[in-house]
């Protein structure tokens, strides 16, 4: 009698794939003429944010409790200007490019404040002959793909607040790295621990009241 083997053959899993979340593209290859040219079209579309580097382009479109925290920290930004008397210039989501690095973004909120007198009457500001905005925001509940603080270290952005939806950083630009600090650069008397206070201060007052706070804070420095 003749026995039959059955062979059993196990397959291999497919190794995992890397998933990207939904509110996030990557596009390679991309000419900076071809950059150049998405970004004037997506003026019109204030919810979302560019990163281009070296040909890789990444779109992303923030989430409601992103916005909030840009606003909200846009705000506090505001009102320290104005409590300080110091001149600003607001420019939001100003595409900072410069096309001689092939590198480009769109910070979630930027600020002129030391360099607010160079830049206060141009309509084009060109990053290769105007400084940078003095202080830019960045929002990082869904992280970018792309290497952010490095487009904002080649483009010399000396300040940078980081905030993640629980920790807010405080970054100053420092040969070409940027460092966390104890203290704003363009607010010398804001210690980073007082910034997370006026962030915490949101789950258990309203945005009207904590700026009122924010303002009584600054008007006694």
């Amino acid at each position: 009698m003749i026995q039959t083997m059955s062979l059993t053959i196990t397959r291999s899993p497919d190794p995992p794939k890397l998933k990207t979340p939904a509110n996030l593209v990557v596009l390679p290859n991309l000419r900076w003429e071809t950059y150049q040219a998405i970004a004037k079209d997506f003026e019109q579309q204030p919810n979302t944010r560019l990163t281009y580097d070296c040909g890789q382009l990444e779109i992303r479109m923030p989430s409601d409790l992103h916005e909030f925290y840009k606003k909200l920290l846009g705000r506090i930004v505001e009102t320290l200007t104005e409590a300080l008397a110091l001149e600003i210039l607001s420019l939001g989501s100003m595409t900072s490019d410069r096309q001689d690095l092939a590198k480009g973004l769109e910070p979630d909120q930027c600020y002129y404040i030391q360099n607010e007198a160079k830049v206060w009457e141009k309509e084009n500001i060109n990053l290769q002959t105007d400084p940078p905005p003095d202080l830019a925001i960045e929002i990082d509940i869904t992280s970018s793909s792309l290497n952010r603080f490095s487009i904002y270290s080649s483009l010399n952005v000396p300040e940078i607040w980081h905030y993640n939806g629980k920790i807010v950083t405080i970054y100053g630009l420092e040969n070409n790295q940027y460092q966390p600090l104890d203290n704003s650069l363009a607010f010398p008397m804001l210690k980073v621990t007082e910034l997370q206070h006026f962030l915490d201060l949101r789950r258990s007052i309203k945005e009207n009241a904590l700026i009122r706070q924010v303002r009584e804070w600054a008007s006694t420095k």
